[in-house]
């Protein structure tokens, strides 16, 4: 199927930038070809940019070597049609910045990172915090989104960001899916004024309508139906609240679906049923579906047409 070309995507990145599964075959090897196939249809969805290596790309079951080689695999195949966010997250500063560098010499436009953390209570105080992000930002010139998720395990207040988006100049994007997004989102932008060139809405869109009314100018959502959440972000961006609600309305309940019930698998599902990769396949100790709530999730997708069923065949 043909790509559908992409305008050159300007700073500030703005719209729906998906995260990207890591396909593997049923015998839980990395599968490269359905890789492309997978990255080809997220940009005919209508992706304004792809993220990969993410949680939801199962980043923490792949080596470092296979880290590379998908990241090497996308923004190869990818070649510039449109901007790629790499994830480069890690406890260690060294490691995250050394990651970072070889993003950024392979063509990543952002990465994302979340503060340092390993398990539920190895946490870093805040002078530890500042100069992770000290130590990231002198590594790199391209912009960097941190991620503000519960999995971390470490808050991150209003005023921590403002600061570093002032004391560092590349740290200008902020992914915020904790609970109470839309209010700490709009707190977060009034704090930081133009030092905020991204406040993005994560978590699947579940929150997407109320933090867009926040100022969210970006959606890093599932990877299953970027049709979809274009379908809300873009007359909202166009000042069509109303028809923008009425989109948020008719997906919200697969979006709360593959949250709650799913997710990471789902877009995998999705992409399966629908001929874009020949796998669902999810790493051990990861779970296949239960076969009522993957027919659950087929249900609600194949009901509001999403692109996914139907790509690749």
């Amino acid at each position: 199927m043909p790509v559908t070309p992409q305008p050159k995507a300007q700073r500030p990145y703005r719209g729906v930038f998906p995260v990207v599964p890591t396909i593997f075959n049923d015998r839980g090897e990395l599968d490269l070809e359905g890789q492309r196939r997978c990255v080809d249809f997220m940009i005919d969805a209508g992706s304004n940019g792809l993220c990969i290596l993410a949680n939801f790309s199962e980043q923490f079951v792949l080596t470092d070597a296979e880290r590379e080689t998908v990241m090497h695999a996308v923004l190869e195949h990818v070649a510039g049609r449109v901007p790629v966010i790499v994830t480069t997250s890690h406890f260690s500063s060294a490691v995250c910045a050394a990651r970072s560098k070889q993003a950024e010499a392979a063509g990543a436009a952002m990465v994302m990172v979340m503060p340092p953390y390993h398990g539920a209570t190895f946490r870093v105080p805040e002078k530890g915090i500042v100069e992770f992000f000290k130590v990231l930002s002198g590594a790199i010139n391209i912009p960097i989104m941190i991620q503000d998720a519960p999995v971390a395990g470490t808050p991150l207040s209003v005023e921590l960001l403002a600061r570093l988006s002032r004391e560092f100049s590349n740290i200008r994007y902020f992914k915020i899916e904790v609970p109470g997004a839309a209010t700490k989102l709009r707190s977060l932008i009034e704090a930081g004024g133009s030092d905020i060139e991204g406040p993005w809405d994560g978590e699947e869109a579940i929150t997407l309508l109320a933090d867009l009314d926040a100022g969210a100018t970006g959606a890093m959502t599932g990877g299953g139906y970027p049709d979809g959440i274009r379908q809300i972000v873009d007359p909202y961006f166009a000042g069509k609240r109303e028809e923008a609600k009425a989109a948020y309305e008719r997906w919200l309940p697969l979006i709360n679906y593959e949250n709650r019930q799913c997710g990471l698998i789902a877009c995998k599902v999705m992409m399966q049923a629908g001929g874009v990769i020949k796998s669902d396949a999810v790493r051990h100790p990861l779970q296949p579906l239960h076969p009522a709530t993957r027919a659950g999730l087929l249900e609600l997708a194949k009901e509001r047409d999403a692109l996914a069923l139907r790509w690749g065949k």
